[in-house]
């Protein structure tokens, strides 16, 4: 017997408006009966587990025990600008002047999450 991933859960002040965020982030739609002002949300990816944004009285203190991490299709670093660019923020960067490493970002509310090198990037360094 086994048990089955579900959904990624992330507590958030703002279910909505961090949905909408994260929504903008991966291409996906929300739950389609999802509105603003919902104190749930769900993220409907197109693999995996859903990301469930639930809403929470008490904001975040500390670093991110688990977080999300992301492979751009297209290169890492026009993404980490594109996300950028959508309100997250550079937490730190570990990217290396040999083109490995990564970067650890921020959603507007300060949820940490990196963004890794893409398949092409990889394939890249290894030729």
């Amino acid at each position: 017997m086994v048990s089955v991933l579900q959904n990624v859960a992330i507590d958030c002040a703002d279910a909505y408006a961090l949905a909408q965020f994260w929504s903008k982030v991966t291409g996906r739609p929300l739950h389609p009966d999802d509105k603003p002002g919902d104190p749930e949300i769900q993220l409907l990816l197109a693999e995996g587990p859903a990301l469930y944004f639930n809403q929470v009285p008490e904001p975040k203190t500390v670093k991110n025990r688990v977080h999300v991490c992301l492979r751009p299709e297209s290169s890492r670093d026009p993404e980490v600008e594109r996300l950028l660019g959508l309100g997250a923020t550079l937490v730190a960067d570990r990217r290396n002047p040999d083109g490995s490493g990564w970067a650890v970002l921020a959603d507007p509310e300060g949820n940490e999450f990196c963004v890794l090198r893409s398949e092409s990037d990889r394939a890249a360094m290894s030729s």
